[in-house]
C-alpha cells in the first residue's frame, strides 16, 4: 500500500481554513492508532514484576513473554498494507480497533501464562497494523499543503501514547498501595494496568467509524463520486475535482511495485542503499531503547527504588521523550537529518556511558550509592532525550526519502522488519543479560551508540531538501 504523495496540479491546493479543523479532525482519528501503538508496546512496563511473581518464572521466560508481541507486530506490519487496499482503510483501522479491544481484555483476565503470551501477540499484530494504515491514510487524506505537519501527528500520537500508559500505570499502582499484585474490585493491579486499553481502543473504533475512506482507496474500486466527496471535505471545493480524481487515477497507473527481487543486488545480497536502510533501523533497536519502555520499572526496582519511584521515573522518561520528539519536529527540517543524528548518537552514548558506570557500583542495603544512584537518574533521562530527539524520529524520515522511487515501498518493508528483529533481540535478551551484569549490558549498548557515528559519517547521505525523484 502506498500514499498519494503527488506534486501539486494546477489549482488551489492548500484546504481552506474552514475545511483545516475537519481535517486535523479526521488526522487525529487516524492518529488514535498511533497512540494505541504506543501505549500497548509500553503499557507492559508495568506489569513485569507482577506477572514474574504471579507466575513463578524466571528471566527467560518473561523475556519472552514480554517479546512475544513483537512477533504479532511483525506479521500486521507485513500484513496491513494488502489488508487496506482489499478492504479499504477504515475497515482496516475497526479491525485493529477489536484486536487493541480483545487484547486488553483477554491480557488483563489470562487463564494462565500461554494465553497471556497469546493475547500479547492479538496486541501485538494490532500494534503492526496501526504502524502501517495510520501514516499512510493521514498521507492520503491531508492536503498537500499541510501533509508533513498533519503526518507528524502519528508520532506524537505514539509518544503521547507511551506516557500516558505510565500515567495510568502509576495511578493504578498509587490506589493499590504500592503493590503490583495488590487487589482492586477483584483484580489484581497488573491486571488492571493491561485491561485499561479497552477505553482508547473502543474511542478508536468509534472515531473509525466518523471518517471518511481515502479517496485514493474509493478511486481504485471505482466509487469516484464518492471520491470527489471526500476530496472536497478535505481539499475545500475550490479545488477541481475532476482534475484532482484524474491525477490521482494516473499516479496510480504509474506506480511500480516494487518486488523483493528489484532489491537485490550483486554484492551481500541487497543493494547497498538498503543495506544502509537496514543499518539504521538496526542501530536505532540496538541502543536499547525500548528496555526504556519495557523494562524501566524493573530495572529502577533492581537497584533499590521502591515500585511507586519506579513507576513515576518511568513516566518522566516518557515525559522526556515528548519533549525530545517535539525537538526533532521542529528541527529536523531546519538542522538536517545526519546533523541530529549525529548529536543524538553521541549524546546517548556519554548518557549509557554513564548508566554502565553507575551500574557497575556494588548495592548497599540493596540500593545503588546515592551519587551512582542520581547519576543512573539523570543519565537514563538524557537518553531517552537524546534518542527522541535523534534517531527516534529521524530514522523514519530517512527511511521515507532515502529509497529510489521504484524500490520505495518494498525497502521500506525489508528496513522496518529489521527494527522489529532488532527490537525483539533487545527485549527478549535484556532480563537475562540484566541478571549476568547489568553494567556489562549498558557497556553493549553504548558500544553500538558509539559505532553509530562512523556509520552514519560514512554510508548515510543528507536528504533534507531533496525531492524523492532525486534518490539514486
Amino acid at each position: 500500500m502506498t500514499s498519494s504523495a503527488q506534486p501539486p496540479a494546477s489549482g488551489a491546493r492548500e484546504a481552506h481554513p474552514d475545511h483545516l479543523g475537519h481535517v486535523i479532525f479526521i488526522t487525529a482519528a487516524a492518529a488514535m492508532g498511533g497512540f494505541l501503538f504506543g501505549y500497548d508496546s509500553s503499557v507492559i512496563n508495568g506489569a513485569v514484576e507482577a506477572i514474574r511473581d504471579r507466575y513463578d518464572i524466571g528471566s527467560g521466560t518473561l523475556a519472552q513473554v514480554i517479546a512475544i508481541a513483537l512477533i504479532g507486530c511483525a506479521i500486521g506490519a507485513a500484513t496491513a498494507g494488502r489488508i487496506a487496499d482489499r478492504i479499504g482503510r477504515i475497515r482496516c483501522m475497526q479491525i485493529a480497533a477489536v484486536l487493541f479491544t480483545v487484547s486488553a481484555i483477554g491480557s488483563a483476565l489470562p487463564f494462565a501464562l500461554w494465553d497471556l503470551a497469546f493475547w500479547r501477540i492479538v496486541g501485538g499484530f494490532a500494534i503492526g497494523m496501526a504502524s502501517v494504515i495510520g501514516p499512510a491514510y493521514i498521507a492520503e487524506v491531508a492536503p498537500a499543503a499541510y501533509r508533513g505537519r498533519l503526518g507528524s501527528f502519528q508520532q506524537a500520537a505514539i509518544v503521547i501514547g507511551i506516557a500516558i500508559s505510565q500515567l495510568v500505570n502509576w495511578a493504578i499502582l498509587n490506589l493499590a498501595d504500592g503493590d503490583q499484585r495488590g487487589v482492586i474490585g477483584g483484580l489484581e493491579a497488573w491486571q488492571w494496568m493491561l485491561g485499561v486499553m479497552v477505553i482508547p481502543a473502543v474511542l478508536y473504533g468509534l472515531l473509525s467509524f466518523a471518517i471518511p475512506e481515502s479517496p485514493r482507496f474509493l478511486i481504485s474500486v471505482g466509487r469516484k463520486d464518492r471520491a470527489r466527496e471526500v476530496l472536497a471535505e478535505v481539499e475545500g471545493h475550490g479545488v477541481d475535482l475532476d482534475a484532482r480524481v484524474v491525477e490521482i487515477e494516473t499516479a496510480m497507473r504509474r506506480e511500480h511495485k516494487s518486488t523483493f527481487r528489484d532489491l537485490l543486488g550483486s554484492r551481500f545480497g541487497f543493494l547497498p542503499i538498503v543495506w544502509v536502510g537496514i543499518g539504521l533501523s538496526v542501530f536505532q533497536q540496538l541502543v536499547g531503547i525500548n528496555v526504556a519502555f519495557y523494562y524501566s520499572s524493573t530495572l529502577w526496582q533492581s537497584v533499590g527504588i521502591d515500585p511507586a519511584g519506579s513507576f513515576f521515573y518511568s513516566f518522566t522518561t516518557s515525559i522526556i521523550n515528548i519533549i525530545g520528539t517535539v525537538i526533532a519536529m521542529v528541527l529536523v527540517d531546519r538542522v538536517g537529518r545526519r546533523p541530529l543524528a549525529l548529536v543524538g548518537s553521541a549524546g546517548m552514548a556519554i548518557a549509557l556511558a554513564c548508566e554502565a558506570w553507575a551500574f557497575s557500583a556494588d548495592l548497599v542495603d540493596g540500593k545503588l550509592p546515592e551519587t551512582q544512584g542520581v547519576v543512573a537518574l539523570i543519565a537514563a533521562h538524557v537518553f531517552v532525550l537524546f534518542f527522541a530527539l535523534s534517531w527516534g524520529v529521524v530514522v523514519w524520515v530517512f527511511l521515507g526519502e532515502m529509497f529510489p522511487n521504484r524500490i520505495r515501498a518494498a525497502a521500506l518493508g525489508v528496513a522496518a522488519s529489521a527494527q522489529w528483529i532488532a527490537n525483539w533481540a533487545i527485549t527478549a535478551s535484556f532480563p537475562s543479560l540484566a541478571e549476568w551484569n547489568l553494567s556489562g549490558t549498558y557497556i553493549i549498548y553504548t558500544f553500538f551508540a558509539v559505532l553509530s557515528i562512523p556509520f552514519v559519517l560514512k554510508f548515510v547521505k543528507e536528504t533534507k531538501g531533496k525531492a524523492l525523484e532525486e534518490m539514486g
